[in-house]
């Protein structure tokens, strides 16, 4: 358990350094326009009012609009996600799956939280803030959590032959 807690300490301190340095924000920057643009066409399904400009969406009939900036594009959470994933011991063909499962599941649910902090903040402000800072914060970490449990619940079981018996 030591082990794996070092482990994961040191990768997510790696992984949260490359993501400050430029190379990472030439990164991080267009995914956050990325999760705009395809959070506004999953929007306009609906609503077609609603326009996209960079990582800003915003509702033509009343100008409101979120900016998805730093922490709010879930690569934290992926960061968290991918350091657990990664520190566990377990083979690395299960390693690569929990990687791309997880992070997919996580980014879906943030898209989610962007979209329903777009009409959230529409409709009354100070629910905005709340579920924006605090509701959301948790229930995006909490995903984490529970994606990273139901990958190690799917670990392969080793094969006697494994054990050198």
């Amino acid at each position: 358990m030591l082990r794996f807690l070092l482990i994961f300490l040191l990768i997510m301190g790696v992984l949260f350094a490359l993501e400050l340095t430029p190379p990472g924000q030439a990164l991080v920057h267009p995914w956050a326009a990325s999760l705009a643009g395809f959070s506004t066409f999953l929007i306009t399904l609906f609503d077609p009012k609603v326009i996209t400009y960079g990582n800003i969406i915003q509702s033509q009939v009343n100008g409101f609009g979120v900016s998805i900036e730093a922490g709010c594009n879930a690569v934290e959470a992926c960061i968290v996600l991918s350091a657990a994933i990664l520190a566990f011991p377990s083979p690395w063909r299960h390693k690569m799956l929990g990687l791309v499962m997880g992070l997919i599941i996580v980014q879906a649910f943030n898209i989610l939280r962007i979209i329903s902090l777009f009409y959230l903040g529409q409709w009354r402000m100070d629910a905005f803030e709340f579920a924006h800072l605090y509701l959301w914060q948790g229930l995006i970490m909490l995903d984490v959590l529970v994606v990273w449990l139901i990958w190690i619940r799917t670990m392969p079981l080793e094969s006697p032959a494994h054990h050198g018996a």
